[in-house]
Order: C-alpha cells, then sequence, then structure tokens
C-alpha cells in the first residue's frame, strides 16, 4: 500500500472531469458543500478552516480529498476522496456536489477515477460509501457503480461496499 501524502499531490485527469487539489481561491465556489465531521461551513472562513483539517488530515495520512474541475473549465463543481480507514487497505470514499451541476454525470467520471486511483495507486482492497437512506441519487450512483449495500444502521444511514 503506498497512503498520502505523496511527493506531489495527485492530480487525476479523465475525459469529463480532472480531480486536483483544492486551491485558497476555490474555497468561495465550495461554502455551501464544504464539510467536516458531518457539519456544513457557513462562510468562506468555515470553509478555510474547514480545509486546513482536511489537508492536516491528507498530510497525516489519513485522507486525500479533490475538487472535481470540470475539465472545460477548470471550475471545481463538487469534491471527492477517501476520508478514513487507509491505513487498515479500507477507504470510505465520499462526494459532493454543487447542485447545478448534478445530473450531468461529473459526479460519475469523478468517482471512477477516485475508485481506480484507490484500487491501483493506494491498494485499498475495500472501498465502502455511507449516506441517508432518504439520499436517493446517492443511492443510484453508487449501484450504478458496481456498490451494493451491506448494512442499514439505526441513524437512517445506509452502508454500500464497492463489488
Amino acid at each position: 500500500m503506498q497512503l498520502p501524502p505523496y511527493n506531489t499531490f495527485p492530480n487525476i485527469a479523465g475525459d469529463k472531469v480532472s480531480l486536483r487539489q483544492i486551491q485558497a481561491e476555490d474555497l468561495k465556489d465550495l461554502v455551501e458543500i464544504s464539510y467536516y465531521d458531518a457539519v456544513q461551513a457557513q462562510t468562506e472562513q468555515q470553509a478555510a478552516e474547514m480545509q486546513a483539517k482536511i489537508n492536516k488530515d491528507y498530510d497525516d495520512g489519513n485522507s486525500i480529498h479533490w475538487g472535481i474541475a470540470d475539465k472545460l473549465t477548470n471550475k471545481l463543481v463538487g469534491t471527492c476522496g477517501y476520508y478514513r480507514g487507509l491505513d487498515k487497505g479500507a477507504g470510505e470514499l465520499g462526494c459532493v456536489l454543487l447542485p447545478q451541476y448534478r445530473g450531468q454525470g461529473f459526479m460519475t467520471s469523478a468517482m471512477l477515477l477516485a475508485i481506480e486511483f484507490g484500487l491501483n495507486n493506494i491498494g485499498l482492497k475495500r472501498i465502502w460509501a455511507a449516506t441517508s437512506q432518504d439520499n436517493k441519487k446517492a443511492i443510484k450512483l453508487l449501484e450504478g457503480l458496481n456498490f451494493i449495500k451491506i448494512a442499514d444502521w439505526e441513524d437512517n444511514e445506509v452502508e454500500y461496499e464497492l463489488r
């Protein structure tokens, strides 16, 4: 396994999107989808503080967090990454997309790139994701990427695993 941090942050290019490191100038566009420990940022300052924590998690080898950039404009449309379990050969894959970009294939493209990176570069043996039972679009996305439901949690959450 090759855990983060890497000598050079791994930016990954696909046909529709690229996964790249989030820069300070990106944060103003990401406030509404900036989260840390399930808490949402309300201001650009809070988003910056959350990004600093995410960067520290990366530097500590516990996660990797990408901005999802539209390949045509390089504008960030969302984020995705692995947020826990890397040292055990497992990664929780999480993602969030700005509302105006949903339903256009951005997240499917991003998740495919992240999955490939997790398997081939990190060496993950297990990739999983959790979402609310009410988040039908996320469930449809996961199932379309060959994740299967493996658990229902008491707090309305469901867990999916890549097969």
